[in-house]
């Protein structure tokens, strides 16, 4: 693997991803408890099964970390709350493709320094932020 200046930066990009991750937990929690209306029914158990995607998308890049020699963040990045239905799907799709980028990136990264187990990991939950980000485009689309 890597060189120690190269693991650092593999294991900050892995970090950076788990505080996304982390918040992102906490903002699908928050609309999972905070939708109402009509139409929320068909979105509640939605935003509750992306948290917990998002929670094994932290677990698992903490275990790499902690592989790599790295400590785990334990912070979120900041989340958005609140509004009603739309806006919460909104804020989530833009969440999710901000994730797809990052982890397009990072992925490089691991190319880069020939990290193949990490850029494997990430690839796995890249395809799962895609799979959210088709969600929420297409919730949005029938409105």
């Amino acid at each position: 693997m890597a060189e120690k200046k190269e693991r650092k930066e593999i294991i900050d990009a892995l970090n950076l991803d788990r505080a996304y991750e982390l918040g992102a937990i906490m903002q699908y929690m928050g609309h999972h408890y905070e939708v109402e209306g009509m139409e929320s029914a068909a979105v509640k158990d939605i935003f509750k099964k992306s948290a917990i995607d998002e929670m094994k998308h932290a677990e698992a890049l903490a275990e790499r970390i902690t592989y790599l020699g790295g400590i785990p963040v334990q912070k979120p990045v900041p989340v958005k709350r609140g509004g009603d239905i739309r806006a919460m799907i909104k804020d989530d799709l833009q969440a999710e493709y901000e994730a797809i980028e990052r982890y397009k990136e990072h992925i490089k990264l691991c190319e880069k320094y020939g990290d193949v187990t990490t850029r494997r990991l990430l690839e796995g939950i890249l395809e799962d932020e895609e799979g959210h980000a088709d969600i929420w485009k297409t919730l949005l689309a029938g409105k």
